[in-house]
């Protein structure tokens, strides 16, 4: 039984997370430096059965695509060229702000909430937990 893998794409760091087998619970996994990711998911695909792979779409409050949108979309053709996993997106407005705030709310230190990755990975958890929660 394959797992679920968020992707919250960035230009410069990708955050990520993965479900447990049972697809129940999102757990971050890992951010990445965005240039090594396609490598990194070669490597990891490997090792673990993805079911399907979620990845963030920024959009806009008018729900247009935001000015990183275009990068997604790239991001996404290379990914299907690369890989025969099935992909859904969905809309990530909001999810570093909230990401910031659990941060903050769960008591993270100052110095941790700092690290960009932490964001990025908290990001993905939130994407892949509105994906659980949307498939019911």
């Amino acid at each position: 039984m394959g797992r679920f893998l968020a992707i919250d794409y960035g230009t410069k760091r990708t955050g990520l997370a993965v479900t447990d087998p049972l697809k129940i619970i999102a757990t971050a996994l890992d951010t990445v430096e965005t240039s090594t990711l396609l490598t990194y998911l070669k490597n990891y695909f490997q090792k673990e059965v993805i079911d399907e792979v979620v990845i963030g779409l920024p959009k806009r409050l008018n729900n247009t695509d935001s000015e990183t949108a275009p990068a997604v979309r790239s991001f996404i053709e290379k990914f299907k060229t690369t890989f025969p996993i099935p992909i859904t997106t969905i809309d990530e407005r909001f999810t570093s702000s909230i990401a910031q705030q659990a941060m903050l709310t769960g008591g993270m230190k100052k110095k941790d909430r700092q690290t960009k990755g932490n964001v990025d990975k908290i990001s993905a958890v939130l994407i892949l937990q509105d994906f659980l929660t949307m498939r019911g």
